[in-house]
């Protein structure tokens, strides 16, 4: 059932005196776009007549087919809170669709819609409560940002030692005011590093909000002069910044179907035959996952990242998935590679489509793995069957060329634009000269 019709839209911007309506939508990489109209436009808008060219958008379409339309989802109505009071600036998040009225295939939301109806086709609706981490760096004299923090705070301190926390309290308040559910927030173990947790919610509804989460605390900390990013590994040394993922499946009266009583640590079938599907595909969809260069920095031994497929049911942090101890409706299984640089309408629709593949074909996920897996040797890991993620993106690109899997859940529009894009920054990336190298074999050679 909707939250809102078109006339309470109208009214909503009228009484709440809103002058501008962003109609937001991504790229296939995950990046905010939007055409902005004024408060006269918006009967237009809601009537699905807005029109964008969608040749100028990453991964969309050619110049000879560049027409696009927007359909408004309605629901997704908010009015940005940091912005003037007088004249506000509200967003819509939309679904593209073709001239001819028909989706869009290369709509990353559209990809994420149809994952959701087949979960709901097995009577299923998929949850999602994300684990959002970034770094909040200095500015330069002209703005720019650095890799520079003006703190050196680490796991959970407070002011005065985190000097940021009157800016993510201002990022938490904000989002509260917009509707967001604000589980925690705290500062991370590296310096300039913080979390926020969002709670729990419907796949689509996630992923919109994983979007505005970025936006609102990239534009809030400029406000101090803070440069906000979600670049997985800023600097060498250091934790890298994640963003797990919590998930669970509720039927359909709203119950956690990840819980069994019965079970000795309280799963059900249906919860170890998704986590299994999850386990079997994650190397394939690891390039959504984990989408850049850079997110492979991330995943090395010795920084809390996970870099081994196995999961367990402790509180053990060095497998790929951990059963978190809560249970019965907060029974979920948490995956721990995903970074915040992800499409999460891409990402949460290749977790979700490989969970339901587990389920559908009654997959049996490994043993739990309950040690430490970075102090294991080679020849216990080659034992207990343990394989290790991608360790490039060049390796993920690999994985995700060959996979029937991934081409189906994205559909080949989507598959094809993602490869070559993603090649080709690899291509890029190798024929750089880097700074490790210049120190390294320059004067040795």
């Amino acid at each position: 059932m909707s939250k809102y019709s078109k006339e309470d839209i109208i009214r909503l911007v009228e009484d709440e005196d809103v002058e501008f309506i962003r109609l937001q939508f991504t790229d296939i990489f995950g990046m905010l776009k939007n055409v902005a109209i004024t408060a006269s436009q918006l009967p237009r808008a809601l009537d699905n007549r807005c029109m964008f060219d969608g040749s100028a958008i990453e991964g969309f379409v050619r110049i000879e087919e560049s027409d696009m339309y927007l359909y408004p989802d309605l629901d997704t109505f908010e009015i940005f809170p940091w912005r003037p009071q007088q004249g506000k600036v509200a967003r819509l998040f939309c679904d593209v669709y073709r001239p001819n009225r028909e989706p869009f295939e290369g709509d990353p939301r559209y990809v994420m819609r149809k994952a959701m109806k087949e979960a709901a086709d097995m009577g299923y609706t998929f949850h999602v409560g994300p684990e959002c981490e970034f770094f909040l760096f200095q500015t330069d004299d002209s703005g720019r940002p650095t890799t520079e923090t003006h703190e050196n705070a680490g796991y959970f301190d407070v002011a005065p030692i985190d000097t940021a926390e009157n800016v993510r309290r201002d990022i938490v308040m904000n989002l509260e005011e917009m509707g967001f559910a604000v589980e925690a927030s705290h500062h991370e173990l590296a310096p300039g590093q913080h979390e926020v947790d969002l709670e729990y919610m419907d796949g689509l509804t996630a992923a919109d909000n994983i979007v505005t989460f970025k936006m609102a605390v990239k534009t809030i900390a400029k406000r101090p002069g803070l440069h906000a990013t979600f670049m997985p590994k800023p600097k060498a040394g250091i934790n890298g910044s994640g963003m797990h993922i919590n998930m669970s499946l509720a039927d359909r009266d709203g119950a956690n179907v990840f819980y069994d009583p019965a079970d000795p640590i309280g799963l059900s079938q249906v919860a170890y035959q998704f986590m299994a599907g999850i386990l079997e595909h994650i190397r394939e969809i690891t390039l959504l996952t984990n989408p850049l260069i850079n997110s492979y920095k991330r995943l090395v031994p010795g920084y809390d990242a996970p870099v081994y497929v196995a999961w367990s049911a402790s509180a053990n942090r060095s497998p790929l998935i951990r059963i978190p101890s809560g249970r019965e409706d907060s029974t979920r299984i948490e995956l721990r590679c995903p970074d915040s640089a992800v499409n999460p309408y891409l990402a949460l629709a290749a977790c979700l489509m490989a969970g339901l593949d587990g389920i559908r074909r009654k997959l049996t996920p490994p043993a739990s793995v309950e040690g430490n897996i970075f102090a294991m040797t080679d020849a216990e890991m080659k034992a207990r069957g343990i394989e290790q993620l991608p360790e490039t993106l060049g390796e993920a690109i690999e994985y995700f060329a060959g996979s029937e899997f991934a081409r189906k859940v994205l559909g080949d529009h989507i598959f094809t634009k993602y490869l070559e894009a993603k090649e080709a920054e690899w291509k890029k990336f190798r024929a750089e000269v880097t700074d490790w190298e210049v120190s390294e074999y320059l004067y040795k050679y």
